[in-house]
């Protein structure tokens, strides 16, 4: 005679047979949800800032900002060949520090009176690495699509009450940065990350704000940072000008 199974015993066994069945398609569901999103809100990221078209077309740029730190008022200027290099010349009582990326090589050249010699100096190879993406133009999503980096929709969440995507990008190097992203207007709002300065590793974390249309791509003119003196020091962006014409000895280190 074949054992007959209580009644509730079954109805158990039922229970967690359809919860596990739940579990799993819920688990499928949100794979597929997340995957789709994140092309989603990459997709229409990259509509707000401008047809793919127009910024591959973006050969060179120069930007001047300015900002103030303690009182002190100070303008920079920043010239990009795109995949090439990057220089950026700071202004600040009558002196110049210059920070510059050629190919795989960099240099810098900073003032006695700021810890150096007044002549051009070698890069260390962590600080070229970190900058390396200076080279490109477009946000922080952009250039991560460009480079074949990691990009993973994590939640939406609230940032200053409005609603934001957390979207996480991992680079080839290791490198994690959270980029927060606008569920209104699908502009980047904030950046926040690690970096390596002096052999240390520091938090890093920018707002962007006051986006500005430039021949039909957008970029941010307003973006606020932790002052090297404490507090939140506010960059403003004066000029960007598309396809300059530049000259390629600019970035290369001189001669002492």
């Amino acid at each position: 005679m074949e054992k007959l199974i209580p009644f509730e015993k079954i109805k158990t066994l039922m229970k967690n047979t359809i919860t596990a069945l739940f579990i799993g398609l819920l688990l499928c569901s949100s794979i597929l949800l997340t995957a789709q999103s994140t092309e989603e809100v990459l997709a229409k990221h990259q509509a707000a800032m401008g047809s793919p078209e127009k910024w591959s077309a973006v050969k060179s740029l120069v930007m001047k900002n300015k900002f103030s730190v303690q009182g002190m008022d100070i303008e920079s200027k920043t010239s990009v060949l795109v995949g090439q290099g990057f220089r950026t010349e700071v202004a600040v009582m009558g002196n110049k520090i210059i920070t510059a990326v050629n190919g795989e090589s960099g240099w810098m050249m900073r003032p006695a009176m700021m810890g150096g010699t007044g002549e051009p100096e070698v890069m260390p190879a962590d600080q070229v690495k970190m900058a390396a993406s200076q080279k490109n133009i477009g946000s922080t999503l952009i250039i991560a699509q460009k480079e074949g980096a990691k990009i993973e929709l994590v939640s939406k969440e609230k940032l200053d009450g409005a609603d934001v995507y957390l979207v996480k990008v991992t680079k080839s190097t290791g490198e994690e940065s959270q980029v927060y992203v606008s569920a209104s207007t699908y502009f980047i709002v904030k950046v926040a990350g690690k970096m390596k300065a002096n052999g240390q590793e520091v938090d890093t974390e920018v707002n962007f704000s006051n986006y500005k249309s430039i021949d039909g791509l957008y970029f941010p003119h307003t973006m606020e940072t932790a002052s090297p003196m404490g507090g939140m020091m506010t960059v403003d962006t004066v000029s960007i000008e598309i396809n300059p014409a530049l000259d390629a000895s600019i970035f290369a280190k001189p001669a002492k």
